[in-house]
C-alpha cells in the first residue's frame, strides 16, 4: 500500500505543481507599515508540508492570496524537520502551521480548512 501512494506522488505531484504555479493568485496589497507589521507577525509561523500534497498547495495558495510570507518546511523526508512536527506537534499528518507566541509556546494547526481558517482571521482583512 505504501508503494501505491508513493508511486501515485510520483506520478501526480507534478500536475499538483503545475496546478499550483498556473493558478497562484495574486496577494493582496497593504500599505508598507501594514504589511511590515504582517511580515513580523509571519515570522513567528512555518507550514510543515509535502511539496505535492493537493491540501498543502491549497494553504499555499491562500498564503500567496493573502501574502503571508510564511516559512515552508519541507516534512516529507526523514530528517530532523520530519521529527520535529512528529515530537512536537504529534502526528507526522500535513499540512500543519507552527504558530509561536511571544512567550515561546507553539501551536500546532492540523488540517488545511483550519490553517486557512486561522490565517483568514488573522490576515484576511485588508
Amino acid at each position: 500500500m505504501k508503494i501505491f501512494f508513493k508511486i501515485l506522488r510520483i506520478v501526480l505531484g507534478p500536475f499538483v505543481l503545475l496546478r499550483e504555479a498556473l493558478t497562484r493568485p495574486t496577494g493582496i496589497e497593504r500599505p508598507t507599515a501594514l504589511q511590515e507589521q504582517v511580515d513580523l507577525q509571519c515570522r513567528s509561523m512555518a507550514l510543515y508540508q509535502y511539496k505535492t500534497c493537493p491540501f498543502c498547495s491549497k494553504v499555499r495558495q491562500e498564503m500567496s492570496r493573502l501574502s503571508l510570507p510564511i516559512q515552508r518546511i519541507d516534512a516529507q523526508p526523514e530528517g530532523p524537520d520530519r521529527q520535529a512536527l512528529i515530537r512536537q506537534g504529534g502526528l507526522a499528518k500535513v499540512p500543519c502551521l507552527k504558530v509561536t507566541d511571544a512567550a515561546g509556546q507553539s501551536q500546532w494547526i492540523y488540517e488545511s480548512g483550519k490553517i486557512m481558517a486561522y490565517l483568514q482571521g488573522h490576515f484576511g482583512a485588508a
